[in-house]
């Protein structure tokens, strides 16, 4: 069996694709912004932008994807280290025997295995994966906000660019059909009275009032293509400013997930390890991981508790399954228990017959 790509090189491929992305997004709004500037063979000219807008948005949320399995593979991660801490917390048969003859060589071993065992710099490297995946997540969301803030205004200026030309166009007509009803009119005079000059006359005004209703039906005609073609386009804009919409949406889900499972990494790192020996809590300071640096302060401040984080995981899991049906059903790997019970208290063996 092929054996799945790493968090590492999955996150440099997301890395690369956002440029990608961002590269193409620009390429997107400049067409917008530009769009009342230039002159458009509309066919031509759709097609090509139809393409591109059309990759770009299915690029988007192809990136969407991959930036959620990243988060959803190191909540897996973290169950893997939940289950190999649970392991460490009851004492070994060796510990145990141990324990008849000396409790301090007993706790002693115990502490030495705990020790040894590289779950906690497992954690510890979960936390720079989840700085350095939200530094990506933000960076993406920053950019969005921006380009969708400019797309969305030019929008704006085409869509009222075209309601203008739709009331000049309703103008055009109620004038062309004003000037060929005088036309009529007018035809109408010619010989039943006065003489041949003022027949001429009369004709000359019937003739510059057809004159004139076929100049603005040539001006109707032309701003029907132009609108036509603007709706054409503005539809196309508009689907790359929704699809834009949707992803600052999955990057706000996404980053309220991610931040609650870094509460859940943070309590089960003070659960496990003694916060109060020195050195234990310096390892996890804000400026260390600039963009967790909010679930980190609490740690800091002793203000991370359990009791809530199942409701909240499982509220934040039902809000990436509605902006990602993909991830509506529940992995094999997280069936929905919690990934350690962070409340109780790790086991210890008494021996109250035996000295301390």
């Amino acid at each position: 069996m092929r054996k799945a790509p790493s968090f590492d090189s999955r996150y440099e491929t997301a890395g690369g694709f956002a440029e990608k992305i961002a590269a193409d997004g620009a390429y997107c709004a400049a067409c917008i912004r530009a769009f009342d500037s230039e002159i458009h063979s509309a066919d031509e000219v759709f097609l090509e932008q139809n393409v591109r807008f059309q990759e770009h948005i299915a690029d988007g949320a192809a990136l969407d994807a991959l930036l959620a399995e990243l988060v959803f593979s190191l909540d897996r991660l973290t169950a893997e280290v939940s289950a190999d801490l649970d392991s460490f917390r009851g004492l070994t048969m060796r510990e145990k025997m141990a324990g008849w003859t000396s409790r301090q060589r007993m706790w002693r071993m115990y502490t030495e295995r705990v020790r040894e065992a590289p779950v906690i710099e497992r954690l510890l490297d979960l936390l720079v994966k989840s700085d350095a995946l939200a530094r990506l997540i933000n960076t993406q969301r920053s950019a969005l906000v921006e380009r969708h803030k400019a797309a969305e205004h030019n929008l704006v200026s085409v869509v009222e660019h075209r309601r203008r030309l739709v009331d000049s166009i309703d103008i055009a007509r109620l004038r062309m059909k004003e000037l060929n009803a005088k036309a009529l009119t007018t035809q109408g005079r010619i010989g039943v009275y006065g003489n041949r000059a003022h027949w001429e006359q009369l004709e000359a005004e019937r003739r510059a009032l057809k004159a004139e209703a076929e100049r603005i039906a040539t001006e109707e005609h032309e701003m029907r293509d132009d609108s036509q073609r603007r709706e054409r386009f503005i539809s196309l804009f508009q689907a790359f400013v929704d699809a834009m919409n949707s992803q600052i949406a999955v990057c706000n889900v996404l980053l309220y997930k991610l931040m609650i499972d870094v509460e859940e990494r943070l309590i089960i790192y003070q659960a496990q390890v003694d916060t109060d020996r020195p050195g234990m809590k310096a390892r996890i300071k804000p400026e260390f991981f600039p963009d967790i640096a909010a679930p980190i302060r609490l740690f800091e401040k002793g203000m991370l508790v359990a009791q809530d984080l199942e409701r909240r995981k499982g509220r934040a899991a039902l809000e990436v399954a509605r902006r990602l049906p993909a991830y509506a059903e529940p992995s094999p790997e997280a069936p929905g228990a919690p990934l350690i019970d962070t409340v109780r208290r790790p086991f210890r063996f008494s021996l109250p017959f035996l000295r301390s």
